[in-house]
């Protein structure tokens, strides 16, 4: 959530930084409205709970002096003042419910880094990787054999069986098999341990309580995307990003505890709206998805380090695997409602011919621990609230596409990365059904 009182110090900062996310300047002067008014019968209520206090003494001096006449009356001008400070305060609530409801669906300011643009075609191209391109080898050419779709290759291979997932869940459920989950399970053992020594693992649960989401910025804006246990009041998190950042809802950390580095393997569930017919193709686009999560919970001055060093464990994956990939900046337009400053990871995956979003790295500010409360205490006594600053390190389902149709090999087979071998048991190629 957005800082109300800097909205307050700084209106014309806050509406002008707010439109280069597209909010209009009148959704903004509509804030301002309601918050002048809610504080305007905050005091009213106050003023009139204190005189309904100050009859109430006085009723009690008349009554002990045994003037009844002046009790009478004062008591009559109690329960008037009494309805309108009950008048007062109803309509307080009302309006803050109306502020909060706004503020919840306004997004972050963005950082004055983040490229102007209000959508995905204004996004910054900020480097590319690929294999031997620091020893002069231009970008790489793919052979025939490689360009060939990841759906017909996992099902060639015995290894990806999208039909059975559509029998069992639905469309766009996935299903592995064979050597095609061992891959899935090896590419999220490879990372965990590449980040354990810094990051402390956790292993969150797969729901979340309404509060939980909302603290992340996924509810209310996002609610449509998420999947929903409604008697449960729970909902399947679309990222371990929700329950990392609210392990320490409601709490003052010690500085010197921070930064706080988390990292969590789960399943992420999103219900893709409004995707039909758009990418649906194999794993392009799923409605569940393994991810490693890299979180952290850091002072403001600890962020841009925090957020490079998710980012630089990102491209480290990457480039261990090999695969060619691209490194974006998103303009304003296309930051998540949390976000002041993203910057994106796309793989290159040559049998569909497109470059894969695997990795979003993200800056949130104080914007969701102040929806989580989450502060610190500095070393002066002070309390502040804390940065979150998190990332993708990876989502796996592109990540084995893009294995799969870059490592097919002329005879069909696949030959993976040898960093892999020891989560597959040495057995990095994957065969034909008919070898």
């Amino acid at each position: 959530m957005i800082d109300l009182a800097q909205l307050r110090r700084e209106p014309e900062f806050v509406k002008a930084a707010l439109a280069r996310r597209g909010v209009s300047s009148a959704t903004m002067d509509e804030i301002v409205r309601l918050d002048v008014e809610h504080r305007r019968l905050l005091q009213e209520a106050e003023r009139l709970r204190a005189e309904v206090k100050d009859l109430s003494r006085q009723v009690g001096d008349a009554r002990r002096a045994k003037d009844t006449d002046a009790a009478d009356r004062l008591t009559a001008q109690s329960r008037v003042l009494g309805d309108q400070e009950r008048e007062a305060t109803e309509a307080t609530e009302t309006v803050a419910t109306e502020l909060r409801e706004q503020l919840l669906m306004i997004p972050n300011l963005p950082s004055p880094d983040a490229p102007d643009g209000l959508d995905e075609d204004a996004n910054v191209e900020l480097r590319r990787w690929w294999v031997g391109m620091d020893e002069g080898i231009g970008f790489p050419t793919y052979g025939e054999h490689q360009r060939v779709a990841h759906w017909e290759i996992g099902a060639e291979l015995g290894i990806l069986d999208l039909e059975s997932g559509v029998k069992i869940a639905g469309s766009m459920f996935p299903l592995f098999r064979g050597a095609g989950a061992r891959l899935l399970r090896s590419l999220g053992y490879f990372a965990l341990d590449r980040h354990t020594g810094d990051y402390e693992e956790i292993r969150p649960p797969s729901f979340a309580l309404t509060e939980t989401m909302m603290s992340t910025g996924h509810l209310p804006k996002s609610a449509d995307d998420m999947y929903a246990i409604e008697r449960d009041d729970l909902w399947a998190i679309p990222t371990a990003e929700v329950p990392l950042t609210s392990m320490r809802r409601g709490e003052i950390l010690d500085e010197a505890e921070l930064p706080i580095r988390l990292t969590a393997q789960t399943a992420c569930f999103r219900r893709e709206a409004g995707s039909a017919g758009r990418d649906t193709r194999g794993l392009l686009r799923v409605h569940e998805f393994d991810k490693v999560e890299l979180f952290a919970y850091c002072t403001p001055e600890q962020a841009e380090a925090a957020h490079a060093d998710i980012l630089s464990r990102a491209e480290g994956l990457l480039q261990s695997l090999g695969l060619t990939y691209r490194v974006l900046d998103l303009c304003c337009g296309d930051l998540g409602t949390s976000s002041a400053r993203t910057l994106d990871l796309e793989v290159f995956s040559p049998g569909v011919d497109r470059w894969l979003e695997v990795s979003s790295v993200s800056w949130f500010r104080d914007f969701q621990a102040r929806r989580a409360n989450v502060r610190y205490r500095t070393s002066d006594g002070s309390t502040a609230l804390v940065h979150t600053v998190n990332g993708s390190a990876l989502a796996w389902a592109r990540i084995w596409a893009a294995l799969v149709e870059t490592y097919r090999q002329p005879d069909g087979s696949v030959v993976l990365p040898d960093v892999l071998a020891p989560y597959m048991g040495d057995q990095t190629r994957i065969r034909p059904k008919a070898s």
